[in-house]
This record gives C-alpha cells, sequence and structure tokens, in this order.
C-alpha cells in the first residue's frame, strides 16, 4: 500500500487526503488546526495535529521511508517553505508542493520540492478546454504537446468504424481506448473495423492542436 503523507487540511488538502484513502492509500493526514484533523480523521488511516515548521516535529513522524508528502499550504508561504525544506533533509523520496503563485514555486522548488502544483490554475484549464470544446471530457498532459484526453464520439462519426471516422489519416490521433456504452467497459487497443456508437468516449493520443480540432467536429 502506497504510504501518503498529506501536509495542510485546507479544501484542496482534506480533498485530497480523503480521495487517495479512498483509492487504498495509506494517508496520514497533519495540520496544526483541531478542528480540521477532526474533520478527516475517520476518513483516513492517520490524522494528527502538529506544526510543520518544526524540523524536529517532522522527523518524529515522517521517514524517508513514505512514497510521497504533498504539502498543501500553498497560501501561507513561511510554513510551506519550512516545510519542504525539513522534508527535503528528512530526504523524502517525492515531495510536490502546492504553490500561490510563481515565486511561490521558485521558492519551492529551489528548497527541494520535486515538483509544484498550482491546482485552482489547473482546474480553471481544464475546465476552460471543456467550456469550449464540449466533446473533450478530460484531459491530461502526455509528454512536450502530446495529450492523452477522453472525448465523447461526435454524432457525425456515430455509425462509422474507427477506420472510415479517419482519426489517424485526418487528425492525426491513436485511439488507446473506447469506453463502451451503456456499460462503460473498456475495449483497450480497438480494431480499424470497431464500430462507434452513440454515447462511446474514445480515449485518444495526440497533440494538443488536433485533439482541440478534433474536439470540434460537430461545432
Amino acid at each position: 500500500m502506497k504510504q501518503i503523507v498529506v501536509i495542510g487540511l485546507g479544501h484542496f488538502g482534506l480533498h485530497l487526503a480523503r480521495q487517495l484513502a479512498g483509492m487504498r492509500c495509506d494517508v496520514l493526514a497533519i495540520d496544526r488546526s483541531e478542528a480540521r484533523v477532526m474533520q478527516v480523521r475517520d476518513d483516513v488511516q492517520r490524522a494528527m495535529i502538529a506544526d510543520v515548521r518544526s524540523e524536529e516535529t517532522l522527523r518524529s513522524v515522517i521517514t524517508d521511508k513514505v512514497d510521497e508528502v504533498v504539502v498543501c499550504l500553498g497560501e501561507s508561504m513561511e510554513p510551506s517553505v519550512l516545510c519542504t525544506l525539513h522534508l527535503g533533509k528528512i530526504g523524502v523520496k517525492h515531495i510536490r508542493a502546492k504553490a500561490a503563485n510563481d515565486d511561490h514555486a521558485a521558492i519551492l522548488k529551489a528548497v527541494g520540492a520535486h515538483e509544484v502544483i498550482f491546482p485552482e490554475r489547473e482546474t480553471a484549464e481544464r475546465t476552460a478546454r471543456r467550456i469550449a470544446h464540449p466533446h473533450l471530457l478530460d484531459y491530461f498532459p502526455f509528454a512536450e504537446e502530446y495529450r492523452i484526453a477522453e472525448i465523447a464520439t461526435p454524432a457525425s462519426l456515430v455509425g462509422r468504424t474507427l477506420m472510415k471516422s479517419e482519426l489517424r489519416s485526418v487528425y492525426h490521433l491513436f485511439v488507446l481506448a473506447i469506453k463502451k456504452a451503456p456499460t462503460g467497459e473498456y475495449r483497450f487497443m480497438p480494431e480499424a473495423g470497431d464500430m462507434l456508437h452513440n454515447g462511446d468516449v474514445l480515449i485518444v493520443l495526440g497533440r494538443e492542436v488536433d485533439l482541440a480540432r478534433f474536439s470540434a467536429v460537430d461545432e
């Protein structure tokens, strides 16, 4: 079971801790607020009150054996920077830290964060894409300009085979799987002769520009 520590139980940290626990991770949730710890204690494996600005306190509860620590203290620069610095000294394998702005992110990187996250910014970007392209259901960065996306099958392609849909030849998209309607079952590595039906969801790999072009096919 993956061992994850979530530090800071604001809205983001609280939901993250609960989601990770629901995904069968061994979660330790930490906050200096008793009220916040009480909110989550029944949803995670362990929850404790602690001041994470103290290296001694962190060392008493976190070792280099944990798989990852997520520092969700983006609203408060000093505590998040000190906490990240201490975690680096402890030797945590992977430190993911929430940043309030680009300057904060640069400091977090400098003191040891392996990855910096901007939850509000990332949510806004994904929401904007879904508003601009209604067929685009979900969207994940892959490498360079390539993305993996879930796209609802456009009405104009219903009843066509994958080959006739021209996803490869015209849109330069590679279909990794089809989530079949209405069962929700996945057909991985579908064949050229597989038929597309109303309600099917395509999981495709391609460049961002080609994904945007395909998601607007019926607009």
